[in-house]
């Protein structure tokens, strides 16, 4: 299914795929809380990730979970 965010349409079963993949990574690593709310920072980095080109949702995840560490780390610094 498609729908549009803003002028883009996105596939809402990419973007929640990539989005549990990289949920429940960083649930078991503990960088975020273990509860059903969506993680809106994570999935921000994820519509970021696709539009600028990257759809495959496995490439897609390990880019989220990188950045989103990176974020947390920078911000922990400041």
């Amino acid at each position: 299914m498609l729908i549009e965010r803003g002028l883009q349409a996105m596939n809402v079963e990419l973007v929640s795929e990539a989005y549990a993949i990289a949920a429940n990574y960083l649930r078991r690593s503990g960088a975020i809380p273990d509860t059903l709310v969506t993680n809106e920072r994570l999935l921000e980095v994820i519509i970021k990730l696709i539009q600028h080109g990257e759809f495959n949702k496995i490439r897609l995840a390990n880019k989220a979970i990188s950045r989103f560490q990176a974020e947390s780390e920078v911000r922990a610094v400041a």
